[in-house]
């Protein structure tokens, strides 16, 4: 088979599930969050870098929607939003059921894609969005929540995001508090999947040295081809590698190409995803490395990936460097559902073991300042 037959092989297959996008965001910013002015059956390119058209052309089979509020909301009105994007993600579903099937379970992926449908799930992108609340946090994995970004670009009251690497006077708590490694335990109960993305490299290393189950980067590349904050190091890939867990590839060209000058605009290209995507694969191994688009999240995207139509491309290049049918598999969605699994596995276990939910209160010096928590 040709490079692109392989990659149409491969996604006809198994479902190809992506860590990352933001078209609710882009429906609350474009649509003021009124799906019903939204038709995503045709061409909706001079808004989104998503419709149905083109995810079927892409082959998507899975999609961890971003629940993403902007930073700015953090302490005023974060957990409403963050609710509200929840509910656009439902009413998407609700209104498309030929196309997407909500899910909230490892098997519930494979249930939708031999359905034909898109698993659709929920990501929760920045922890400002339970209000340092684990109550808040729960309600969230009730409805359907499946991952956290602990952090999005500020850090929380009780973690560290991924600026303060590139600026040692922005750091607060020198990665993760003690109420934030119970955040993190709390999470490993319930089953919620840990996501590092956008955390502070310290933030990640707390994480890992605690978390019960694998942890997630569900939309970050590689620090060592591009030196970028929001990329991974080579020590946390191995590490990755220790804990079973997943790093989802980003396409920001910012992450991807790094200039040693700033220019107006950053370029990237698909090769040079492609040259991600290797380099994870040699530190972490195939079976740690995933696809995070990061689509509607991004204001430009690579050549030859400029929207969720184009996902066979990748899986075509990597196939002509010699990447195998199997693990082209493991690419699209096999490593994704393993670490799904093992994350509900470490939640049932801890259910047997009856482990109650964590009832931690962050301490007030973190929030004494905070006007909207008066009672604490």
């Amino acid at each position: 088979m040709s490079p692109e037959d392989t990659a149409i092989y491969v996604l006809k297959q198994v479902p190809l599930v992506d860590g990352h996008n933001d078209l609710a965001g882009e429906i609350r910013s474009k649509f003021k969050s009124q799906v019903d002015k939204v038709d995503l059956r045709r061409d909706m390119s001079k808004y989104t870098q998503t419709d149905i058209p083109r995810l079927r052309k892409g082959r998507l089979g899975g999609q961890f929607w971003s629940a993403y509020v902007p930073c700015n909301m953090q302490f005023t009105d974060a957990v409403r939003v963050s609710m509200e994007q929840c509910d656009i993600v439902k009413r998407l579903v609700l209104k498309y059921p030929e196309t997407f099937e909500f899910v909230t379970s490892a098997a519930g992926i494979q249930r939708a894609f031999s359905r034909g449908h898109v698993a659709s799930m929920i990501g929760l992108e920045g922890g400002h969005s339970i209000d340092s609340s684990l109550a808040t946090l729960r309600q969230f994995y009730d409805i359907g929540v499946r991952y956290m970004t602990l952090t999005h670009t500020c850090n929380t009251p009780w973690a560290d995001a991924s600026p303060v690497d590139l600026n040692s006077t922005l750091v607060d708590h020198n990665g993760l508090t003690d109420f934030g490694k119970v955040v993190v335990k709390e999470m490993n109960r319930m089953g919620m999947l840990v996501d590092l993305s956008h955390v502070s490299k310290k933030t990640m290393s707390d994480a890992l040295d605690i978390a019960e189950s694998p942890v997630i980067f569900s939309h970050s590349s590689a620090w060592s081809i591009c030196h970028h904050h929001r990329n991974v190091h080579d020590d946390i890939l191995r590490r990755v590698r220790d804990n079973n867990g997943i790093v989802m590839v980003n396409f920001n060209p910012e992450f991807v190409n790094c200039f040693p000058n700033k220019i107006e605009k950053v370029t990237a290209t698909l090769e040079q995803v492609a040259n991600h995507v290797d380099h994870i694969r040699n530190i972490s191994g195939v079976d740690h490395v995933g696809v995070g688009s990061d689509f509607d999240g991004i204001p430009n995207t690579p050549f030859g990936l400029q929207s969720v139509a184009d996902f066979p491309n990748l899986f075509a290049e990597l196939a002509k460097r010699g990447w195998s049918i199997g693990d082209l598999k493991k690419l699209a969605s096999g490593n994704l559902i393993r670490v799904f699994h093992e994350v509900e596995e470490v939640r049932d276990s801890m259910k047997n073991m009856k482990v109650f939910p964590h009832e931690e209160i962050i301490p007030e010096e973190f929030v004494s300042d905070i006007p909207c928590r008066p009672d604490l």
